[in-house]
């Protein structure tokens, strides 16, 4: 387990906005994954996803990495953010964006 928990440390570290969840960006595989790649394309917020339906080690690794047992899971600047449900409330409450103006992640906002 120590490899994984290891890889996902430093995917973390390495892409300020990083996203784990069922499916891709592209082609989210549950409505939660769909409703976080949303709102930070609506955004405009740049992230990096990893697919944990393609890796059952990562799949578990992540919820144990976390202590949550859900996907999607959202992390900015290193830290774990939350499931579709916080982030969406953090969205709809405008902390989201906070956050990331904290972080110092650009968003361009689509109209």
């Amino acid at each position: 387990m120590a490899m994984i928990e290891e890889r996902i440390q430093s995917q973390v570290a390495e892409n300020p906005v990083m996203l784990y969840m069922k499916g891709t960006a592209m082609f989210p595989q549950c409505g939660f994954s769909a409703r976080v790649v949303q709102i930070l394309s609506h955004m405009g917020v740049p992230f990096v996803t990893a697919n944990v339906l393609e890796d059952a080690e990562l799949r578990d690794g992540i919820k144990q990495f976390s202590n949550w047992p859900t996907i999607p899971q959202l992390y900015v600047a290193g830290e774990f953010v939350g499931g579709c449900d916080i982030v969406t409330e953090m969205f709809q409450s405008g902390e989201l964006a906070t956050l990331l103006a904290e972080k110092g992640i650009k968003t361009e906002a689509k109209a």
